[in-house]
């Protein structure tokens, strides 16, 4: 058979030149040189995606334009293409810079706020219970009673709350929630000044509105994060929640100093209706339904999420009530029930009661008390985001979602009773809060444990 050379002297036309080391991308079975098609499709892809500047405004158009190169036989040209694909993903979710920019952290940010809130509106009460039992003559054993009345609200709605988001999402939901609550805390002076009838009543709402914030946000996750995500954005989600708490119990002394009792009632109130403006106008319920939302983001979610949005007629015919009967029969629902009984026995003892336990058993004033309980749950925020992300770091190297999850909850449960038992040795305000940060900072890898592991299609039911 002639060459092309000797074939081109005969006819006497100028030879083709021939490489003896063709590039890659020109030779047709391309399984005979794996080791130079990969160093050239690395490089090439290293230097379209990280020098380009119009990458990330038109990232489809550089990974045609690579795929356009390295077309040889369909076969193994789409094998290159899912391989090469699939490897920018993971390389670009990996990047922080592009993270913390995407749409998605938007959502968790909003979530994060959300959830500062409903603590911060939960936590008023703890401090403001000592002045407004001087006030009104209250007993102890009353005080009590206004500070449980909160959970008689709380305890029902999470149940039909989290069905309601499974149907209607965690969009609506949220912002019926965060504008309830917002109201009840609101009107908690006017109350207070009326009745105790009214009082309670203003505590059960805010109970109830309440009650649906951690389904929202197990909603809203699930539907806008992967999964190797996730546990690494509850844990910023939760810190938000136990910032909350800090910043309501540092802020209550000082608002109440100058506005009265009732001012930090009015002023986290009106936080909340401008929450919930700006989360109206500025997220969506779905990946799907953000105007704002990048094309490779929206691919990357869709990709990666569980959760398929669903279309105006599957909504239409899906269970408002979930399977409550086949949920109670399964093992794994009575793990996560005893699991989150368990977490937050302790978690509302010790938010509703610090300030008052440092009042009386230590004596110290209002401002030093508060101030003595809002360090263990900064601590809180700070071990739950580290927490998340090296749950998120276990999972990513292959350890299995279900021994990760054990590794966590165990470390949740195990770690504060220990340090609960080593509070009882305590003398002095400034160790007590010391063994409290401790318990309080290792509760939250339980958010790592029964919170982030649930089914994904009732997920906020459960």
């Amino acid at each position: 058979m002639n060459s092309p050379i000797a074939l081109n002297r005969r006819l006497g036309t100028n030879p083709t030149p021939v490489l003896k080391n063709p590039k890659p991308y020109k030779i047709h079975k391309i399984s005979h040189i794996k080791l130079p098609c990969t160093m050239f499709t690395n490089s090439f892809r290293t230097f379209c995606f990280m020098n380009n500047p119009f990458t990330d405004k038109f990232p489809y158009k550089a990974r045609n334009f690579e795929l356009s190169r390295l077309r040889a036989s369909s076969n193994d040209a789409q094998s290159i293409a899912g391989t090469s694909f699939g490897d920018q993903s993971e390389a670009r979710a990996s990047s922080f810079l592009e993270f913390i920019t995407s749409e998605r952290v938007k959502v968790v940010a909003m979530l994060a706020l959300a959830l500062a809130l409903c603590n911060a509106d939960r936590v008023v009460m703890s401090v403001a219970i000592v002045p407004l039992s001087l006030a009104h003559g209250w007993r102890q054993s009353f005080a009590g009673v206004v500070q449980s009345s909160f959970l008689w609200g709380y305890m029902i709605s999470p149940i039909a709350g989290g069905a309601l988001v499974d149907y209607y999402g965690g969009k609506v939901v949220m912002a019926w929630g965060v504008a309830l609550w917002s109201l009840a805390t609101f009107l908690t002076p006017w109350a207070a000044e009326t009745s105790v009838l009214a009082l309670l009543a203003m505590r059960i709402l805010l109970g109830i509105a309440e009650g649906v914030a951690l389904p929202c946000m197990n909603n809203m996750i699930a539907r806008w994060f992967p999964q190797t995500e996730r546990a690494r954005v509850v844990g910023l989600a939760m810190a938000g929640f136990q910032l909350g708490s800090a910043i309501g119990l540092t802020l209550s002394p000082i608002l109440m100093s100058q506005g009265g009792m009732y001012g930090p009632f009015v002023i986290f109130g009106l936080f909340g209706f401008l929450w919930v403006l700006v989360w109206v106008s500025a997220t969506s319920s779905t990946p799907e339904q953000s105007p704002q939302i990048s094309m490779y983001e929206l691919r990357y979610i869709q990709n990666k999420v569980a959760i398929p949005s669903l279309s105006r007629n599957e909504k239409k015919t899906r269970q408002v009530i979930p399977p409550f009967r086949r949920l109670l029969s399964k093992l794994p629902t009575w793990s996560l029930i005893v699991a989150n009984a368990m977490h937050s026995w302790g978690f509302f003892v010790i938010l509703s009661w610090m300030p008052i336990y440092f009042k009386t058993i230590y004596h110290v004033d209002l401002r030093e008390a508060a101030w003595f309980s809002a360090v263990p749950w900064s601590m809180m925020a700070v071990v739950g985001y580290f927490a998340g992300f090296w749950s998120d770091m276990m999972i990513q190297r292959s350890i299995s979602v279900t021994l990760t999850r054990k590794i966590m909850q165990s470390i949740g449960f195990i770690g504060p009773g220990i340090a609960l038992i080593g509070l009882t040795t305590a003398k002095s305000p400034v160790l007590a809060s010391a063994w409290l940060t401790v318990a309080v900072g290792l509760k939250a890898f339980s958010h790592c444990g029964f919170l982030v592991n649930l089914q994904v299609n009732i997920l906020c039911t459960l």
